[in-house]
């Protein structure tokens, strides 16, 4: 396989990833951005985002020459033989994908871009976007490609390097075969269809993810009101191939960067087409439900009952970040049960490793600490939202000493219930019984 010369437009979570690992496979990668702060940091070799192995694949890049970072695209793509599209989609008015950032840039680059070159949509856009892309394009010589991405946070450099599967999707076959023949070397299964085809996998495959975390924290809260172990129950069905073990964990409901704006997006695509999509409703439904759902839990733990005012209970929240391992705030369940408490009048006190100085979604819902028996000091009890490791190995006694209720509430199920007991302390979980 021949190198390739790549310019990746863009240098958030998924670009980023992008850009340095398609360097680490021996491409010459070319990164541009529109802040020129951050490129610059970048060419110095700081990320500034919280992703393991991604500061030293960007190290590696710059090292080996493979990969640099410039300000704007224009200038970038000249001599491109694809290019990237790794561009934010935020959810826009009506839940459907706000698509200003892809066709500005596609605005900026059309006539820059050499005969031949590929672009590629990378980033998650509706069923039609390719479409609309090679519209604004305007030329026949500049093949449109959808190769949508399926990162997780806090393993997205592992998940880019081992795909489960490589997904593309193009009117012109041999453009399609160009872009699946970047990643030739990760061996992984390989899907080549139409562009709406391929945009539709990225939206379907996360609304169906999302669908079964919400099918498990609707089964979590009937395993309470019967008596069942929900770890226990998705267990059992973990060893069924057909359902998996995986996105079987209860919580306090799915959040991110990618499961909110995509369901949502899904949902109003469907409604553009005069379809009734009633289950990926009611999964967006049962997921607000769920937040609420760990509230009322907490304000119970607290002895004030479902309904009971929390006015000047203090509470201690280990996690804010939407899961471990990540700095990720947006659209973070945790923080959402955060913002319900504090609009109950609870007092917050935070700790998340993540986590450092004053973060503003935070300043008017909890004071951050970076220290966890902080948070626990004088407090009603602690509320354990995001699953970070360094909580399992906290001093529980010492924990026990430092809360005025020895209560923890955990919607991760996170913890082992018998160290808590054994430091005197109850611990209530998500879909299992209560223990101490």
């Amino acid at each position: 396989m021949f190198a390739r010369r790549i310019v990746v437009v863009g240098t958030g979570y998924v670009g980023l990833t992008t850009g340095a690992c398609l360097a680490s496979l021996g491409h010459r990668v070319v990164c541009s951005d529109v802040d020129a702060a951050k490129v610059a940091r970048l060419s110095r070799g700081e990320v500034g985002i919280l992703e393991p192995g991604l500061g030293e694949l960007v190290a590696e890049g710059i090292a080996a020459g493979r990969l640099e970072f410039v300000l704007g695209s224009a200038g970038a793509v000249a001599d491109a033989e694809v290019v990237f599209l790794c561009v934010p989609t935020p959810m826009g008015s009506g839940g459907g994908a706000d698509l200003a950032a892809v066709e500005s840039v596609v605005a900026e680059v059309a006539a820059e871009l050499p005969a031949g070159c590929v672009l590629v949509c990378k980033s998650t856009v509706p069923v039609g976007t390719s479409a609309r892309v090679a519209e604004l394009v305007g030329r026949p010589d500049v093949a449109v490609v959808s190769n949508p991405e399926f990162l997780r946070e806090g393993s997205a450099v592992h998940d880019f390097l081992n795909p489960d599967r490589i997904v593309v999707g193009s009117a012109s076959q041999d453009a399609a075969e160009r872009v699946a023949a970047l990643y030739a070397r990760l061996g992984a299964p390989t899907v080549l269809t139409d562009a709406p085809s391929a945009e539709m996998v990225k939206y379907a495959a996360n609304c169906f993810l999302a669908t079964k975390l919400s099918y498990v924290n609707a089964v979590a809260e009937l395993c309470e009101r019967l008596g069942a172990n929900i770890s226990d129950v998705t267990e059992g069905m973990g060893y069924d191939r057909r359902i998996g073990q995986s996105f079987l964990q209860p919580g306090p409901g799915w959040g991110g960067s990618c499961l909110p704006k995509d369901t949502a997006a899904l949902l109003q695509v469907a409604q553009s087409v005069g379809f009734d999509f009633e289950l990926l409703g009611a999964a967006i439904d049962s997921n607000a439900r769920q937040r609420e759902q760990m509230v009322a839990k907490v304000a119970d733990a607290c002895g004030v009952g479902v309904a009971g005012s929390l006015d000047g209970v203090r509470l201690g929240l280990l996690g804010l970040t939407f899961k471990a391992g990540t700095d990720d705030l947006r659209d973070s369940p945790a923080l959402a049960v955060a913002e319900l408490l504090a609009a109950r009048g609870a007092e917050l006190v935070a700790c998340d490793p993540g986590l450092r100085g004053d973060e503003a979604p935070l300043r008017d819902v909890v004071t951050l600490v970076d220290d966890p028996y902080e948070a626990a000091k004088g407090s009603a009890g602690l509320v354990v939202l995001t699953e970070w490791q360094q909580f399992r190995a906290l001093d529980w006694p010492r924990v026990a000493g430092l809360l005025a209720g020895p209560v923890v509430v955990d919607t991760r199920n996170h913890l082992d219930p018998d160290v808590l007991r054994r430091a005197g302390i109850s611990w209530r979980g998500v879909g299992r019984l209560p223990v101490g």
